[in-house]
């Protein structure tokens, strides 16, 4: 059959669909007014579009859109919140910002919304949006992190690629780096197990038992120690490729194109994604390995990334923005025809539980990755994120690389940070 023709029979029959499966969703209370709502994507805007107006046709949206490119999104945001007047009514937050709009005291609460829908909600994206006991910003969707490995070099360095085989080598951190020897040794030096230290940071965040800030100190959680060990192993005996995140050498690696500095091939292993990685990273950039890929928990449970939806405390129309959160972070019926039409994993674990078992990838040689994400998701802490963790985790990064790169004790480079983060957050 023609592969157009068959897209755009899929396309109407899903319109047939949302019309019919709209019509109990239609049941809830219809709030009336308008509403401005902001986000740094347009998965928000289609969401209402396809979704939200359906639901509610007396509710007037007003949609904008800002890049978080160089802190466009926030430099747009702050004034407004800060000056109480003319702010959205409705805004979308990236992970890496929640938590500073979550305890600025600007957000209209949202705890009877959580209260009554608790019951299905992944508890970490409701910690994430929580603060002093009271929610202030719910997910529509969960970003657990998974180990996303080449099925070809599993089987001919560690003589299989089923997953659950697999994960054995990568159980712990002492496995994981016992495993990045392995490969070295089987392939002379030819695979490394990432393509920088810098793959690993998100797992090892993850890990920590303790946020970056407590009572107005910074705390350096022993995880932390050791990842800064694990960054100086790995440079020092080549374990990773030395090409970092985002740049060509990462994308070329998911290819199978990575050259090392002298011309010869250096095949990558394993990458450190979250839900969103598979589509918009692997899919889009390696789309010639398809079907050599696989998925596992790896090391640590993580997560990275993902949005949260929250209002203005003064907004003038609460009741709206409150129901449209309600609807886009807890709602049944839209949340399941949203995740079968996006793929995306929602944060509603009763829908999750619904349609998980449904899924086979065929770039992942046809493992349901569904099913390993939502599993993957039940292990994140989302009470380690904090307002400052985005400034505080630069400072991190550049004590790792004076420790790794030039010569600094561990004692040194912490003890520098530790000086800048406590200013940091003294401000």
């Amino acid at each position: 059959m023609n592969k157009l023709f068959t897209k755009e029979v899929s396309r109407v029959l899903l319109g047939i669909v949302l019309v019919f499966a709209m019509a109990p969703i239609c049941a809830h209370a219809q709030n009336s007014g308008s509403l401005t709502v902001w986000s740094f994507t347009n998965e928000l805007r289609d969401m209402i579009n396809n979704y939200y107006k359906q639901a509610h046709s007396k509710v007037k949206v007003t949609f904008a859109m800002t890049s978080l490119t160089d802190q466009a999104y926030q430099k747009k945001l702050d004034p407004l919140l800060a000056s109480g007047k003319k702010a959205p009514d409705v805004f979308a937050l990236e992970a890496q910002i929640v938590r500073k709009y979550v305890e600025s005291g600007q957000l209209l609460e949202l705890t009877d919304v959580y209260m009554a829908n608790r019951s299905k909600l992944m508890q970490y994206t409701v910690d994430v949006g929580t603060y002093n006991g009271r929610v202030y910003a719910l997910s529509f969707q969960a970003t657990p992190g998974a180990m996303f490995y080449r099925r070809s070099l599993a089987k001919k360095y560690l003589g299989t690629d089923d997953p659950k085989t697999v994960q054995t080598y990568f159980a712990d951190i002492n496995k994981f780096l016992d495993t990045a020897k392995l490969l070295k040794t089987k392939s002379n030096g030819v695979c490394v197990m990432v393509t920088s230290h810098g793959d690993l940071l998100a797992p090892y965040l993850s890990g920590r038992s303790s946020p970056w800030v407590v009572n107005g100190k910074i705390v350096i959680d022993p995880m932390m120690e050791r990842y800064m060990d694990m960054a100086k192993t790995f440079t020092e005996a080549n374990y990773h490729a030395h090409a970092w995140l985002w740049s060509d050498g990462w994308y070329a690696g998911m290819r199978g194109e990575l050259k090392d500095y002298s011309g010869k091939d250096v095949e990558v292993f394993a990458y450190f994604l979250p839900t969103w990685g598979l589509d918009f990273v692997l899919k889009a950039n390696a789309p010639a390995t398809a079907g050599d890929w696989a998925m596992i928990p790896g090391p640590l449970p993580y997560s990275q990334g993902g949005t949260w939806l929250a209002a203005w405390k003064n907004t003038p129309n609460p009741a709206a923005a409150k129901e449209m959160i309600r609807y886009f972070t807890t709602d049944d019926d839209f949340m399941e025809l949203y995740a079968r039409s996006s793929g995306d994993l929602v944060s509603n674990q009763t829908v999750v539980d619904r349609i998980k078992g449904s899924y086979a990838e065929p770039f992942l040689g046809g493992q349901n990755h569904y099913a390993e994400f939502a599993e993957m998701a039940k292990n994140v802490n989302g009470k380690l994120f904090q307002g400052t963790d985005q400034e505080i985790e630069g400072l991190f990064v550049y004590a790792v690389n004076t420790f790794v790169y030039e010569g600094k004790t561990m004692k040194d480079a912490l003890a520098q940070f530790t000086t800048e983060a406590e200013k940091l957050i003294k401000k």
